[in-house]
């Protein structure tokens, strides 16, 4: 049986490594888009959303928040562009759409809910703060390394900040339920047997 602090240390610099694989995708995604290389930074982010799923003991759970992420990203960010609070790089063919490399950037916000932000999970207030404030600035990163543009920053980054602070504690609460229900379906045949 594996100590608690070891397997504490474990968890640790697993979390650790997802986000830095994230950090890594990210960039190579945003960075693609803006100088015009859009699905060089998609096949980065693929790779780290694909490994995050092999690597996963939860596929099914792991699938479920990606697909909810990139839902939810598709009608975020289209809303954002319709609105004329963002321009995104790299527009793709369906311009008046949430283009595909940010659609990637959700798909790879998703790996991060059931392991470095698994601490958000049964706080969300904490996670709403989180992403009030983490949300905005991750777009403007993203726009001052020229993947986009604010028309009207102040206008755009206050909408994030709404739009993020209850989006996050969404998608943290739907990671956590979905973990506690797994648990709740594999004690049903334990409980059967007595």
């Amino acid at each position: 049986m594996t100590p608690p602090a070891a397997r504490r240390t474990k968890r640790l610099l697993i979390a650790v490594a997802q986000f830095g694989l994230f950090q890594a995708a990210w960039f190579a995604c945003v960075l693609g888009a803006a100088h015009g290389r859009a699905m060089w930074g998609v096949a980065a982010v693929a790779s780290v959303v694909l490994a995050n799923l092999l690597l996963s003991d939860r596929r099914t759970e792991e699938l479920m928040l990606t697909a909810l992420a990139v839902l939810i990203g598709l009608a975020w960010d289209t809303w954002m562009l319709r609105e004329g609070w963002v321009r995104y790089a790299a527009p793709g063919p369906l311009p008046q759409w949430a283009p595909v490399w940010i659609l990637a950037l959700w798909a790879l916000f998703a790996t991060l809910l059931r392991g470095p932000l698994s601490w958000l999970h049964g706080r969300p207030l904490v996670a709403a703060a989180l992403g009030a404030v983490g949300g905005p600035m991750s777009y403007l990163a993203a726009v001052r390394l020229g993947a986009g543009q604010f028309p009207d920053a102040p206008a755009a980054l206050t909408a994030l900040a709404i739009g993020w602070a209850l989006m996050t504690p969404m998608m943290t609460e739907t990671a956590r339920v979905l973990g506690s229900r797994r648990g709740r379906v594999k004690s049903l045949p334990a409980a059967r047997s007595c």
